[in-house]
């Protein structure tokens, strides 16, 4: 446990010493609400609804972190490390290779939470973001978020075959994904065409789980969105493990 609080303690430092990870997993959300809070303000989406724009962006953009630490930096860090031989190394020590795996996807779980809750802070002090969802309901939608988003980089990481291929792979779903499931701008700006190619985008449903329960509705009004999400986590996660353990890890 020792040697895991040690390792754990240097991948939450290599994440923050790195700029891109740091930065677009808590500064850039907030830049966002910063940006559209200017032109927007926290008015109501249609007139007379009693949800307000801010309220709807918040969530959105919690889900833009996820996708950041989930999709762009833990995959990238695995690869990176397979790459450079380091998982070997550690297998050649009594700590072995799946402690330094599990350190980093806490350091990245932990960052996505720091991150999501910068933003709420953030968001509530500037626009009086309202969260009407209870505390448990709205803790269940983002570790299903979290799950699914997650467990897609590990099976990225486990389809590519180096660091290049593993990056192009995420930088491709990541930023479709960013600017077609609504993470970024409002889903009811989008024409017809676009909403109906953000149906097949697993990370439109993290978003409409995330804003419906931050409105306050019940999980049971979500069932879809958690089953699918559900589904992907233990589809990704299963194909990832498979993969993995054909992997050539010397």
């Amino acid at each position: 446990m020792k040697g895991f609080t040690v390792i754990f303690k240097t991948e939450l430092k290599l994440f923050i010493r790195d700029f891109f990870s740091f930065f677009f997993a808590l500064v850039f959300p907030v830049l966002m609400l910063l940006l559209f809070g200017s032109i927007y303000g926290n008015t109501p989406i249609y007139k007379g609804a009693d949800v307000k724009m801010m309220d709807m962006s918040v969530p959105a953009y919690s889900v833009m972190v996820i996708g950041v630490t989930g999709l762009m930096s833990l995959p990238l860090t695995l690869s990176g490390y397979k790459e450079k031989k380091i998982y070997k190394r550690f297998d050649a020590t009594p700590v072995g290779k799946k402690s330094i795996m599990l350190a980093q996807v806490l350091a990245n779980l932990i960052m996505t939470l720091i991150g999501i809750v910068i933003l709420l802070i953030a968001g509530k002090l500037l626009y009086s973001v309202q969260m009407k969802g209870s505390f448990l309901s709205i803790c269940i939608s983002m570790l299903f978020s979290i799950a699914a988003i997650f467990s897609m980089g590990f099976l990225f990481t486990a389809i590519g075959r180096d660091l290049k291929d593993t990056t192009l792979l995420c930088y491709l779903f990541y930023f479709i994904m960013l600017f077609l499931s609504g993470a970024t701008m409002p889903k009811m700006l989008f024409p017809d065409t676009v909403k109906k190619i953000s149906d097949f985008l697993p990370m439109t449903y993290a978003v409409d789980l995330m804003q419906g329960i931050f409105a306050g509705d019940s999980l049971s009004l979500h069932g879809t969105e958690l089953l699918i999400l559900g589904l992907l986590t233990m589809i990704c996660a299963g194909a990832g493990a498979v993969l993995y353990r054909k992997k050539d890890w010397a």
